[in-house]
């Protein structure tokens, strides 16, 4: 599993102020940790950036490869001249550079794919249509042939192309989680040789931060084991690094071992692997959500 941090983020104050004031230390520490917690991606988020992105994307980019030159960067802002502005300076990787994200949305994606094809990045497609929030796996199908199709004929190929499905909160969205993976595993009927990605901490925004961990950690097994390439993680979440990495497949055998109805017995495994089949049973909607959910 490839992980992209997510923590080069405007709402964070340190750095959002970093940028306001274009203060370079504050992100080139964040970049150089990153780089340290073995994130593949550093995603550099401005938000909408209506103001003044054209200037402070190529000035972030700039500063973070004045210090990472070797790992390429996900460019995050709603602001097209600021992501051209970017792709304009932007030193070349080993692996190209990714566009986060084109809508599914003609006002959106026939002014984004050709900014995509003309500097050969990759872009996240992202399934958020003219209506919003698809409401299934069959939305989210269609919504992704449209996308596709015109990235193609932009001559975009589809392993140069990132889709992602949209995670949505499991305190209020529980449906939609399943609809997700659901999804997640029809890509490779749809695009062929497209890879995929997603806001994985979407899922626990809204239960306690103590909670948040586990809930990120098992749907990502969850949606690796439908075929999710990789995901938008916390760089601080030391444990999910590690599961993304291969080092801890014994929480993985009892994620998956729990997704297929074969749970073990709650008596005759740890404390942690508890948590694990108890967080997959609310994830899957066979448990309603609570934030006491791993205490009964």
């Amino acid at each position: 599993m490839y992980l992209i941090g997510e923590s080069l983020n405007v709402i964070s104050k340190k750095i959002g102020r970093a940028f306001k004031e274009r203060d370079p230390k504050p992100i080139q520490e964040e970049a150089l940790f990153q780089k340290a917690q073995g994130m593949d991606y550093i995603d550099i988020n401005l938000g909408p950036a209506k103001k003044d992105g054209h200037e402070l994307m190529p000035w972030v980019v700039q500063t973070v490869q004045e210090v990472v030159s070797d790992i390429p960067l996900v460019l995050d802002t709603s602001n097209i001249d600021a992501i051209e502005a970017a792709l304009k300076v932007i030193k070349d990787t080993n692996y190209p550079h990714i566009i986060n994200s084109i809508m599914a949305r003609p006002e959106r994606y026939q002014k984004m794919l050709p900014l995509a094809a003309k500097y050969n990045v990759d872009f996240i497609a992202l399934m958020w249509g003219p209506d919003g929030l698809p409401r299934d796996e069959n939305e989210r199908a269609s919504l992704a042939v449209e996308l596709i199709y015109a990235a193609n004929e932009a001559g975009i190929e589809n392993d140069r192309i990132w889709v992602d499905g949209i995670v949505t909160p499991v305190n209020i969205q529980q449906p939609q989680l399943i609809s997700l993976m659901n999804f997640q595993a029809m890509i490779q009927d749809i695009a062929p040789g497209a890879k995929s990605t997603c806001g994985l901490s979407n899922i626990s925004n809204g239960p306690p931060d103590h909670l948040r961990p586990i809930l990120n950690q098992t749907y990502m097994i969850m949606l690796e084991y439908y075929g999710m390439y990789s995901v938008i993680s916390d760089p601080l979440d030391v444990k999910l690094t590690d599961i993304a990495k291969g080092n801890r497949q014994d929480i993985v055998d009892v994620v998956i071992a729990t997704m297929g109805g074969n749970a073990p017995d709650l008596g005759s495994i740890s404390k942690e692997m508890q948590d694990y089949v108890k967080t997959v049973q609310v994830i899957m909607g066979e448990k309603l959500y609570s934030d006491s959910w791993l205490e009964v």
